[in-house]
């Protein structure tokens, strides 16, 4: 929020921004190709803007000068940042150095065959003019020829349907044939998320596109002119993804081709779809496909994927070169990734912090971490055990965990809100390490639970300024008996403790808070700061 004009008056010459490059690499790379910049609006701007907050909090406090070593990846989990030496001790991974020295001559292979593409760098993400200036010959690909297409399913991300884990430009096309009825008329061309950016072209014209980073969760919506309109139309989408995972993704109902006001009039474009690659995006550059030898059909294979996310492949390229540097302290923002894996987490995640203390020899330095923000995953995910996972980190010695809970937006993975994010991390280091006691610097964390009549009682560390309820139309708060049937709960604050309950269980036993993917904070202390969610059972979910 705010970008435009935070970035303007970004004027710190004594807070100095190191951004390490996107790099996975198979082993520790001892360099990087980057260099110490003074803060200014023109070396803001690609910073992380939740590190810049936090720098420029400690600055205003503290007025010394503030050194930010930025080092992030978006959408990688937690083991692609995790040492493989250390991973070894998790028996997942307990193979995976041996692996990765397995693939080097297949490395070997793809690179000398890479070489041999055209080669397209891309010198900023956030250049909307670059993006909408690419062009690949994409004339020829919105055509109505599919030899050499394969099929995919559509709505579904494509590492899903048979591309495994790829960054990069990949064409997708779909006849539609259409009633007698609809020609002449302005019709409306609805699709679901795409991830990253899409260009959409309509019998062989552009009807739109997005393309421009931070669009990968909103649905489209393209009016198709009444002059493009046959009885057989090529709908063809030139998708972009340059992380994590990419494509057409979402609900079924919300890919569909309609007469412009009369909705109810409209034809399913979920099912098959054909799809081709045309270039693979890795480090910044993107490689582009060719005819025969070059095209992706023949490109060499790995038996491990060297994309973002393999483990180890983070720390090698973008932490392990770091280490000679003297460090005060860590933040750290992820999980998203990891959401499916959340009791692999409880160890993944300690095991990690571990690690980077372990191979800087400095000390259990502080580590400051901020538990993931409110997001609609699904109704087949849940992100509170991840949530949960993360809470149960705070056991680890010198850690501290910023909740987002009334800052999120359940519909955007990256919430705008990363001013108040980076304040909180920074209240963790003033109070801390920098002797600002008088600071409150986290919100309630939930200690242990003791029955009062039919009612429990719930006490809190962090209530020091006492506890306040808000208001939320959905319950936050449910409670259950041994029947583990969960109702919405009553809730009343006595002193700094709270009282929850509900009239129709007597023997209540178990209780949540913001137990779902969308959380929404109603208990804070009186300093602002949200309590985190947190359950009292361990039931099956």
């Amino acid at each position: 929020e705010g970008s435009e004009q935070e970035i303007a008056a970004a004027d710190f010459p004594e807070i100095r921004l190191f951004t390490v490059p996107r790099n996975a690499s198979l082993q520790p790379s001892e360099q990087i190709k980057s260099s110490w910049q003074v803060c200014s609006p023109q070396t803001v701007k690609n910073f992380s803007a939740t590190a810049y907050f936090f720098g420029k909090k400690l600055y205003q406090e503290l007025g010394v000068p503030i050194g930010l070593i930025h080092s992030s990846w978006g959408g990688t989990p937690a083991e692609a940042w995790t040492a493989p030496d250390c991973l070894e001790a998790m028996e997942e991974f307990k193979d995976i150095a041996q692996k990765l020295e397995q693939i080097k001559p297949a490395l070997a292979a793809l690179e000398k065959w890479r070489a041999s593409l055209q080669q397209i760098p891309v010198e900023d993400l956030n250049d909307s003019t670059f993006w909408k200036s690419l062009d690949i010959n994409d004339q020829r690909y919105t055509t109505n020829e599919i030899k050499g297409w394969q099929a995919m399913q559509l709505p579904g991300r494509w590492e899903e349907n048979g591309l495994e884990a790829f960054d990069g430009i990949v064409w997708f096309k779909r006849v539609v044939k259409i009633p007698h009825t609809w020609l002449d008329k302005t019709l409306v061309l609805e699709l679901c998320p795409i991830d990253d950016m899409d260009r959409t072209y309509f019998n062989g014209q552009k009807v739109g596109g997005k393309e421009l980073m931070g669009f990968w969760n909103l649905p489209r919506r393209y009016e198709i002119p009444a002059s493009l309109v046959r009885g057989k139309n090529m709908i063809a989408i030139r998708v972009i993804d340059t992380q994590g995972a990419g494509g057409l993704w979402g609900k079924p109902e919300k890919m569909t081709l309609s007469i412009k006001g009369q909705p109810e009039q409209k034809i399913e474009l979920q099912g098959e779809w054909y799809f081709r690659p045309i270039a693979e995006y890795q480090n910044k550059v993107f490689y582009v496909y060719g005819e025969k030898e070059k095209d992706y059909q023949n490109r060499p294979r790995l038996a491990l994927s060297l994309n973002s996310h393999p483990p180890a492949a983070l720390y090698n390229g973008m932490i392990h070169p770091l280490i000679p540097f003297s460090v005060r302290g860590v933040i750290w923002y992820q999980g998203e990734a990891n959401v499916g894996r959340a009791e692999q987490y409880r160890q993944l995640f300690p095991l990690m912090i571990n690690c980077w203390r372990q191979k800087w020899d400095q000390g259990d330095f502080p580590f400051y971490f901020v538990q993931i923000a409110p997001y609609d995953y699904g109704e087949q995910s849940r992100s509170q055990l991840l949530r949960e996972a993360q809470l149960m980190t705070l056991q680890v010695k010198n850690t501290g965990m910023v909740v987002t809970t009334d800052i999120g937006d359940d519909q955007n993975i990256h919430p705008a809100k990363k001013e108040e994010v980076g304040r909180r991390l920074a209240l963790w280091a003033l109070a801390k390490n920098y002797g600002r006691n008088d600071l409150v610097y986290s919100g309630p964390i939930f200690e242990k639970m003791e029955k009062a009549g039919n009612k429990l009682c719930f006490h809190f560390k962090f209530t020091d300024s006492g506890l306040l309820l808000k208001k939320y139309p959905q319950p936050q708060f449910l409670i259950a008996g041994v029947d583990k049937k969960f109702l919405p709960a009553k809730v009343k604050i006595a002193g700094n403790a709270l009282l929850v309950w509900h009239p129709e269980i007597k023997q209540p036993v178990a209780v949540r808070y913001g137990w779902s993917n969308t959380p929404h904070a109603v208990l804070f202390n009186k300093a602002g700061l949200p309590a985190s969610p947190f359950r009292t059972d361990q039931w099956q979910e």
